[in-house]
């Protein structure tokens, strides 16, 4: 992902939904701030919510799908909300989440 000048890098898990999500990419979206703890983008299409289910254990630095809007939410702080599938974790550059603002997003395979 890339977005402001700066690359994080995540890996996804082997589910339904992160397995829907990788065949979308390569992406360009928005990339924007979100309550206190998140930034997030609108995906183009919603992802398939097959085999989720509640989850715990989150994670600052989690990549998540939120089912209601049909948004990606990048976690850097604590959280918690039912209506999350997990995606996968930032694994590199994720201080990039920290910085404030709008921005275009681009999201690819590697």
């Amino acid at each position: 992902m890339i977005f402001n000048g700066r690359t994080m890098t995540a890996t996804l898990y082997d589910n339904p939904s992160a397995r829907d999500f990788f065949t979308m990419l390569p992406l360009d979206l928005t990339i924007d701030d979100y309550a206190h703890n998140e930034k997030i983008a609108y995906l183009p299409r919603k992802l398939t919510e097959e085999g989720s289910g509640p989850f715990g254990n989150e994670r600052p630095y989690d990549l998540c799908y939120f089912m209601p809007w049909g948004n990606l939410a990048m976690f850097y702080a604590d959280y918690r909300h039912p209506g999350l599938i997990r995606l996968g974790r930032f694994d590199a550059g994720e201080e990039a989440l920290h910085v404030s603002g709008k921005f275009p997003l681009r999201i690819e395979r590697i």
